[in-house]
C-alpha cells in the first residue's frame, strides 16, 4: 500500500532545512511568507516533533492555523499541542519557549478573517472541510 506520509515528511524536512539555511526566511513557494518551525511533543508517543507552519504575526505572539489544507481531520501537530501546550518556536533564526493556546468564538473568527485577507487560500481551506479550523496562539513562555 502506498501512502503520502513519507512524501509529506520529506517535504516538511526540505521546508525546515530551507528556513534554517535562510535565517528563518521562507524560500521557493514560501518566499515572503511568514513561517516558523513548531517544536512540539507527540500526544501519544511523547516523542519530540517539528512542523513547519505558516503564521500570522500578532504583536508579540504568533498565530497558527490547523487547516491541513482543508482536510477532514485535524493535523497531528494540533492534537499534540492540545495535549502538550508547552512548545518551542523557531522563528526568524531564533528558538524560544512558548505556550500554545487555542482561541475560539469571535476572537477566533476575527483572527481567521485576518489570515484569509493575508492569504486567501485559507478561506478555501475552510470551505473544503466541515470542521471549524482551529486557531492557535503561541505566546512566549
Amino acid at each position: 500500500m502506498t501512502t503520502t506520509e513519507p512524501d509529506m515528511n520529506d517535504w516538511n524536512a526540505q521546508v525546515m532545512a530551507g528556513l534554517r539555511e535562510n535565517g528563518g526566511q521562507g524560500s521557493g513557494p514560501f518566499e515572503g511568507v511568514p513561517m516558523l518551525i513548531l517544536h512540539h511533543t507527540g500526544a501519544k508517543s511523547g516523542q519530540p516533533r517539528e512542523t513547519p507552519l505558516v503564521y500570522l504575526p500578532d504583536g508579540d505572539r504568533w498565530v497558527i492555523f490547523a487547516s491541513k489544507a482543508g482536510a477532514p481531520a485535524h493535523p497531528h501537530w494540533y492534537l499534540n499541542v492540545t495535549a502538550n501546550p508547552d512548545v518551542s518556536v523557531e522563528v526568524d533564526g531564533e528558538t524560544v519557549a512558548a505556550r500554545a493556546t487555542e482561541i475560539t468564538g469571535a476572537e477566533r473568527d476575527e483572527v481567521y478573517a485576518r489570515q484569509v485577507a493575508a492569504m486567501p487560500q485559507f478561506g478555501e481551506y475552510q470551505e473544503k472541510t466541515d470542521r471549524l479550523i482551529p486557531v492557535v496562539v503561541l505566546t512566549r513562555a
